[in-house]
């Protein structure tokens, strides 16, 4: 899986979602302009130590990011769309686009998507969720899709059995 931030602004959110993606190995794609230094001591504390195994890829603009990836299916996470993010079928090459916390997608890219923009439901009062829940929440449905492969299903507690 692949989650892409068009212009991410705050750096614990794209931390949070950096450890989120090195937790589900996914790979994380920024567009420029970012809000901040990827290097910044903010985004790796909240990344905690799992910043340098993150796989991150960075873009000058969406149109770089198109160049770079021709033949993207992109799903577009937006309070905008008309299906909700469990009413699409991702697969596991999939990118799952999120803006920038101010103004989300720019819409002059979301209309180019009607057919692959999603929504998470919320109560009509709420402007957005935030960006790192929103992406989790996404994220973990497309890997539910594909049954969690590659990823660890069971625990196990120190002193008992299942």
């Amino acid at each position: 899986m692949n989650i892409l931030l068009h212009e991410p602004e705050i750096p614990h959110n794209t931390g949070n979602i950096g450890r989120t993606c090195v937790a589900t190995g996914t790979a994380l794609h920024l567009i420029k302009p970012l809000g901040f230094s990827i290097d910044e001591k903010s985004v790796k504390r909240a990344g905690l130590d799992y910043w340098d195994k993150l796989d991150v890829y960075l873009y000058d603009n969406f149109q770089d990011f198109l160049n770079k990836n021709p033949h993207a299916t992109i799903y577009m996470a937006t309070t905008k769309a008309k299906h909700t993010y469990a009413e699409v079928t991702y697969t596991e090459d999939s990118f799952i686009m999120f803006g920038k916390e101010s103004a989300g997608i720019p819409e002059d890219i979301l209309i180019q998507y009607p057919e692959t923009s999603i929504r998470i439901p919320m109560e009509p009062t709420i402007r957005s969720l935030n960006l790192s829940n929103a992406v989790a929440i996404v994220l973990y449905e497309s890997l539910r899709q594909q049954n969690f492969s590659h990823m660890q299903l069971e625990g196990q507690l120190r002193n008992y059995k299942w």
